[in-house]
């Protein structure tokens, strides 16, 4: 006979389950369906990926191994001469000159853009509210210009004879901005697109950081002034640990943006005088739609993609560090 033991147990408490149906629920594995059903959701926007961004990718590395003139385009023949394109572009001195060139310029616009929206993104903080609205408009209306008319206006300011800086600029006392050519030199041609392009670009960094700084509490700021904390001191250690990640994140979109510009030195001189402020998407365009040479083209294609991976990696490692995808 087996004895049956009553356990007495409180109202609305669940009773413990039986080991073997403990044992029986850890072995049962999910269904087939909720397994695969998050792999076919991701399915079509992986699939627009691999047909938009992994095959015209590795069509340019194949072209970068292939002779591919006007000629082979017109009788369909397909030469293949190995490392040839890399060597001539890596043996060439001025393609490193360029490639120096573009590095600086990268770096100097994205230093200015991420320093310029940091200050507006904490000055619209501290505005009134019809201020700030006015300042956000002007800044959306920068934003939504077009490139080539931003471009236009930025010649007609910077005009050696009708700009208006110029003009200005003498009649504030000094005369020797009459007449300067602001294009003479490959320096100031690429201080002016500098300029153009960090006025485009400083809304987006500028909103982006607001975004996160209307995020942090009050209250933060208000025990970091009882604790005595100055501007500096609060900034370091109540905004900054606020905005860091998205800092980090315009940081390597303006370095993506930046390093391809090329619509704003083709329209200004069209990388003169001379090729001074001529950088990599220039040479690029150049080498491929201007000269045909698509083979060249897509060797120096390639390694400015190394070359963007190199100076992103850091931040694509921040990007992945978490498994959520977070930054720190």
């Amino acid at each position: 006979m087996t004895a049956t033991a009553n356990v007495t147990m409180p109202a609305g408490a669940t009773p413990p389950a039986s080991p073997r149906a403990a044992r029986a629920e850890k072995r049962r594995p999910g269904r087939f369906g909720d397994r695969v059903l998050p792999y076919l959701l991701l399915l079509p926007g992986v699939a627009a990926i691999l047909v938009l961004l992994a095959w015209p990718l590795v069509q340019v590395i194949g072209i970068s191994f292939r002779k591919l003139d006007v000629a082979q385009l017109v009788t369909g023949k397909t030469v293949w001469i190995g490392f040839d394109n890399y060597t001539s572009a890596l043996g060439d001195p001025e393609f490193w000159a360029i490639t120096v060139r573009t590095l600086v310029f990268t770096a100097s616009i994205v230093a200015a853009t991420i320093l310029g929206g940091l200050l507006l993104a904490v000055l619209m903080r501290h505005l009134g509210p019809v201020v700030r609205v006015i300042l956000q408009v002007t800044l959306v209306l920068a934003w939504a210009t077009p490139v080539i008319a931003t471009t236009t206006v930025f010649q007609w300011i910077f005009d050696e004879q009708y700009g208006i800086l110029n003009k200005t600029l003498d009649r504030l006392g000094f005369s020797g901005f009459i007449g300067f050519s602001w294009f003479s030199s490959g320096a100031s041609t690429l201080t002016v697109i500098g300029l153009l392009i960090v006025w485009q670009a400083v809304p987006f960094v500028t909103f982006s950081l607001y975004a996160g700084l209307i995020g942090v509490p009050q209250e933060q700021y208000e025990a970091a002034a009882m604790d005595g904390a100055g501007p500096w001191q609060t900034f370091r250690a109540v905004t900054w640990p606020a905005i860091a990640p998205i800092t980090t994140m315009v940081t390597f979109l303006s370095v993506l943006w930046d390093f391809n510009a090329f619509p704003q030195i083709w329209a200004i001189r069209e990388g003169g005088p001379d090729g001074e402020s001529t950088t990599l998407a220039v040479v690029l365009y150049l080498k491929g739609i201007a000269g045909n040479h698509f083979g060249a083209a897509g060797a120096i294609a390639t390694l400015m993609l190394i070359l963007l991976a190199l100076i992103t990696g850091r931040y694509i490692q921040l990007l992945v560090r978490t498994p959520e995808g977070g930054l720190k």
